[in-house]
C-alpha cells in the first residue's frame, strides 16, 4: 500500500534525477514542485487561519454575551463563521499535507531500485536475475555498512550495480547508474550524531557536512516557526489569547526537534529535502500573510465602516423619535411581519363580516318592526350580565332608590339570555338564525321552519 502511494513520487524525483544527473539537485526540485502544488492548499490553509484568528475578539464578546446558554452560543458563532467564510477546522488539515508526502519522498529515496527505476520486484528476489547477478559478483550488505540493517539494502544494491554497471546491461532496461554524492557528501548515507566516533578517513568534510545537515533543516524549522509566530501574534487579550500563544511556543519546539530527530535517522537526503520545505515555508508564509493582511485588513475597515453608519442611522431614527414624542406627534410604528400582518387582515375580515351580519339583522328588525333590546348595564362585551343580574349602575350614587332598583333589575333578567348574539366577541349562527325565525314568523312573514331552512 505504501509503496502504491510512494511510486508517482518516484516516478517525480526520477525525471529530476534524469533531467539533472544530480541526486541532491533531483531533491531541491522536488522539494520547489511540491510546494508550487501545495500552494493553493496551504494558501487557503493560511487565510482560515488569520481569519480564525482575527474573529478571537468578536468570539469572545459572544462568549460574554452568552455565557451559561451553550445552545445560542454555538448557534451566533455558526452563524459568525458562516458570515465571514470560515472553517475552524480547515487551516489545521491543510497544514498536515507536508507529511504524508515526506513519507512519501522517503520510502522512494530508500527502495531506488523498485520505486523510482520501476524495475519488478521478483528480479530482485532470490532466483531473480538482478539478484543472481548481485551474488555471481559477490555483493554482500557488511561492504557498505557495519550493521546488518537490511532496510536500506536497496541503497546500497543501487551503489553496487552503479559501480559495475556494465555486468548488469541487459538484465533490466529500467536500471541506470545512481550517484547520490551533492557537494562532497553521500546523501544516502544516515548521518551519525555520535561526534565523538567520527572517522575522518574519507575527509573531514565528509562527516562534518553530514552531521551538520540534520542541525541546519532544525535550525530552519525553528526559524520558519518563529516568522510564523511573528507575523501572525494572537489577536486580543485574555486567557484564549495566552492558549493560543502558548499552543504556539510548544509547536515551535516540537517541530524543529521532530526535524532533529528526523535527520538523524534517515538518510541525508531527507534532510536536504526539510531544509527546502522549511525555506519555502518561511517565503510562502511571509508573502501570503502581506497579502492576505492588506486583503483583510480593507475587509475589516469596510465592516467597521457599515456598522458605523448603521449606528448612526439607528441614533438619527432614536433622537427623531425623541423629538416627535416631545411635540406628541409620534405614530404608531406599524408591524412589519408577515405572519402578525396575517393575522391582523385576518381579524379585521372578521370583525366586518360580524359588523355587516349586525347591520344585517338591524335592518330586518327595522324592517320587520321589531324593537331593539337595551342592553342592561351590567353588559361587558357579549357578555349580557357580567357584572350580575341584579346590577344597578348608580346604586352608590343614589342609595335611597338601590333597593327597589336591585329588585326589578334582577326580576327583569331572571329569564334572560346570558349572551347577546349581535356582539361580535361570540357570534353564534345557530341561535342569530333562530331568532330571526322567530321574528319573521310573528310577523307572518314565512311559511315553516323547513322552508325557511331551503
Amino acid at each position: 500500500m505504501l509503496d502504491a502511494i510512494a511510486t508517482p513520487f518516484g516516478w517525480l524525483m526520477m525525471w529530476l534525477y534524469e533531467l539533472t544527473n544530480n541526486f541532491g539537485w533531483a531533491i531541491i526540485l522536488f522539494a520547489l514542485v511540491v510546494a508550487l502544488v501545495l500552494l493553493p492548499f496551504m494558501a487557503k490553509s493560511k487565510k482560515s487561519m488569520m481569519r480564525m484568528t482575527r474573529l478571537q475578539p468578536r468570539m469572545a464578546e459572544l462568549q460574554k454575551k452568552h455565557e451559561g446558554n451553550p445552545q445560542k452560543l454555538n448557534a451566533e458563532m455558526a452563524k459568525l463563521y458562516r458570515e465571514e467564510k470560515c472553517n475552524p477546522m480547515s487551516g489545521c488539515l491543510w497544514s498536515l499535507l507536508p507529511f504524508p508526502i515526506l513519507l512519501a519522498l522517503y520510502r522512494a529515496v530508500v527502495k531506488p531500485i523498485t520505486i523510482m527505476m520501476g524495475v519488478a520486484d521478483e528480479l530482485l528476489a532470490p532466483g531473480g536475475a538482478i539478484y543472481e547477478r548481485l551474488v555471481e559478483l559477490g555483493y554482500q550488505l557488511t561492504n557498505y555498512t557495519s550493521s546488518n540493517n537490511s532496510f536500506y539494502e536497496q541503497i546500497y544494491q543501487s551503489k553496487f550495480i552503479t559501480e559495475h554497471f556494465d555486468q548488469f546491461s541487459g538484465l533490466s532496461d529500467r536500471l541506470i547508474p545512481m550517484d547520490y554524492t551533492f557537494l562532497g557528501l553521500d546523501l544516502s548515507a544516515t548521518p551519525n550524531w555520535r561526534f565523538w566516533d567520527f572517522d575522518f578517513s574519507n575527509g573531514v568534510w565528509v562527516v562534518v557536512g553530514l552531521f551538520m545537515l540534520p542541525l541546519i533543516s532544525t535550525a530552519l524549522s525553528y526559524l520558519s516557526m518563529y516568522v510564523s509566530r511573528k507575523i501572525n501574534p494572537p489577536v486580543g487579550g485574555g486567557a484564549q489569547a495566552e492558549a493560543q500563544a502558548s499552543s504556539t511556543k510548544t509547536m515551535m519546539y516540537i517541530m524543529p526537534l521532530m526535524s532533529l530527530w528526523i535527520g538523524f535517522i534517515m538518510p541525508a537526503a531527507l534532510c536536504v529535502y526539510w531544509i527546502m520545505n522549511s525555506l519555502t515555508g518561511i517565503i510562502r508564509d511571509t508573502a501570503l500573510t502581506a497579502i492576505y493582511k492588506k486583503k483583510m485588513d480593507k475587509e475589516d475597515a469596510e465592516r467597521l465602516q457599515r456598522e458605523r453608519e448603521r449606528e448612526e442611522e439607528l441614533e438619527r431614527k432614536r433622537q427623531e423619535t425623541e423629538r416627535l414624542r416631545a411635540m406628541n406627534a409620534t405614530n404608531v410604528n406599524r408591524n412589519t411581519s408577515k405572519k402578525k400582518q396575517q393575522a391582523q387582515a385576518k381579524q379585521s375580515d372578521t370583525e366586518r363580516k360580524a359588523a355587516a351580519e349586525r347591520a344585517e339583522r338591524a335592518a330586518r328588525r327595522e324592517r320587520l318592526g321589531v324593537r331593539e333590546e337595551e342592553k342592561p348595564a351590567s353588559q361587558v362585551g357579549n357578555r349580557r350580565y357580567a357584572k350580575g343580574r341584579a346590577y344597578v349602575e348608580d346604586r352608590y350614587t343614589n342609595p335611597e332608590g338601590a333597593e327597589e332598583a336591585t329588585a326589578a333589575a334582577a326580576a327583569e333578567s331572571e329569564f334572560g339570555a346570558s349572551i347577546d348574539p349581535d356582539e361580535p366577541e361570540t357570534v353564534e349562527a345557530e341561535k342569530a338564525s333562530a331568532d330571526e325565525a322567530a321574528v319573521e314568523e310573528e310577523a307572518g312573514l314565512t311559511d315553516d321552519k323547513d322552508d325557511r331552512q331551503e
